[in-house]
């Protein structure tokens, strides 16, 4: 059950809609494929660290709690903040115009971005109310979207081959070899292009440590959680990569239009249009998963936070009748359209953003966001060996130091690659999170 937590918290549209983005900015299949195996090596170390912390502190909460344990309140706080502020709006409100822009495919309407953006709004403000009416219902749909997104990826993997045996010629490897003009400059500006929307892919694989305090057996089943379901993700996803580069060249990737339907395009090439249509549906209903996993999770510790008194004390109340927390839920619904506004606007009126999708703009910089926590929360294993060393370990990181040192490596050169490609990205990013220390001050002083 923790594996699946693992799984069905990550997949949700980065392995549908990010493909031919990376493929347009890599320009061929062999680099392209070599960032996926280095993201789920990445995300591997990432967990023999989390397994460690979650194993020795098995409290709801997560990375809040190790940052806590290791730094003190205020970095936990602002881990909150930006989940709080823009991590999980911007991750709706980008899954929200994906969604729709799938309907509308199926449908065959065409539109542009401020046609998308209202309908977006809409679909948010729907699925709020929904998880307003309760925690069952939100919990039924996540139940049957995962199966449904979980199925997708399975479907992408196999039927290229299961139709190649059966004597359908799909596969082709000489589209492995094809490369196109990369839209990155260099080789480094390259790799961390396409490290940024595989991490996107993977980002969330961290999610069964917030419920520690909820799994059986913790010292065992939470370390067997989180590398059963990384290391599943990625073979699902470097399967998912093979059999789109096998079925469709990278010229065709990298078109504009095509660029967020690969995964249409490939079905759509193995079996015909119908198959294309089944996809975008899949991917309406996968995408519509994600959306409500975020606004059944994320409001609660909104919620949790306003209760505690660090939060405006709204936060922290309850529907009369439902039980749920409807003002936490309905901000953070608010703060997701205010994303999809905000950046229509940014890619409508500015030319550096001129290029860039609504999807792909809050995407990247969700992954800058949660880039800096992750490596300050692998770190914080360091710092409480130190500061915590007589504690109860149940399972204790491997090949340390050595593994949370290449993980933050890894990581520090990732997001400084990011700062110096696309800086106004990361520097808005860092402001957000900044923004709440005076905040904290504030609601810390005595009264």
């Amino acid at each position: 059950m923790a594996i699946a937590i693992v799984i069905g918290n990550t997949i949700g549209a980065g392995i549908f809609v990010k493909p031919g983005r990376i493929a347009a900015d890599a320009g061929g299949f062999p680099l392209i494929f070599s960032v996926w195996i280095f993201g789920t090596v990445l995300c591997v170390l990432g967990g023999l660290c989390l397994a460690e912390l979650s194993a020795m502190h098995p409290r709801s909460g997560g990375l809040y709690v190790y940052l806590r344990e290791a730094y003190g309140p205020l970095p936990a706080f602002l881990f909150g903040w930006q989940e709080f502020l823009f991590a999980r709006p911007a991750s709706t409100g980008a899954l929200a115009v994906v969604c729709i822009t799938s309907f509308l495919r199926i449908i065959d309407v065409g539109a542009g971005p401020w046609q998308v953006v209202p309908l977006a709004m809409i679909l948010i403000g729907l699925v709020a109310s929904f998880n307003v009416l309760g925690v069952l219902w939100g919990a039924r749909l996540q139940a049957l979207t995962t199966v449904v997104k979980c199925g997708l990826v399975s479907a992408i993997v196999l039927l290229p081959w299961i139709l190649s045996v059966t004597g359908k010629p799909t596969l082709n490897f000489g589209y492995l070899s094809e490369t196109v003009s990369p839209e990155q400059p260099s080789l480094a500006s390259q790799f961390a292009a396409v490290l940024l929307a595989v991490m996107w892919a993977f980002n969330g694989w961290e999610g069964v440590v917030p419920i520690a305090e909820e799994v059986k057996n913790p010292g065992r089943n939470l370390p067997l959680a989180l590398l059963g379901g990384i290391g599943l993700l990625g073979l699902l996803y470097m399967g998912a990569t093979i059999a789109y580069h096998l079925v469709i060249p990278i010229s065709d990737m990298v078109i504009k239009e095509n660029r967020e339907h690969v995964a249409e395009l490939l079905l759509t090439r193995s079996l015909g249009p119908w198959a294309g249509s089944v996809m975008s549906v899949g991917l309406v209903l996968s995408t519509l998963g994600t959306i409500n996993s975020n606004l059944l999770t994320s409001p609660r510790v909104t919620y949790a936070m306003g209760r505690d008194g660090l939060l405006p004390a709204a936060f922290g109340t309850l529907h009369p009748r439902y039980r749920t927390p409807m003002v936490a839920i309905f901000f953070q619904a608010a703060m997701a359209c205010l994303m999809v506004i905000g950046s229509a606007a940014l890619i409508q009126t500015t030319d550096y953003f001129r290029d860039r999708t609504i999807f792909d703009l809050l995407t990247d910089c969700i992954v800058f966001a949660a880039s800096l926590f992750y490596t300050a929360a692998i770190a914080a294993l360091i710092v409480l060996r130190r500061k915590q060393p007589d504690l109860a370990r149940p399972f204790r990181t491997p090949w340390y130091p050595w593994t949370p040192v290449l993980y933050i490596v890894a990581y520090l050169w990732f997001i400084l690659s990011i700062l110096f490609e696309q800086p106004i990205e990361g520097v808005f990013g860092i402001l957000l999170i900044l923004i709440g220390i005076p905040y904290f001050m504030l609601r810390a002083k005595p009264t």
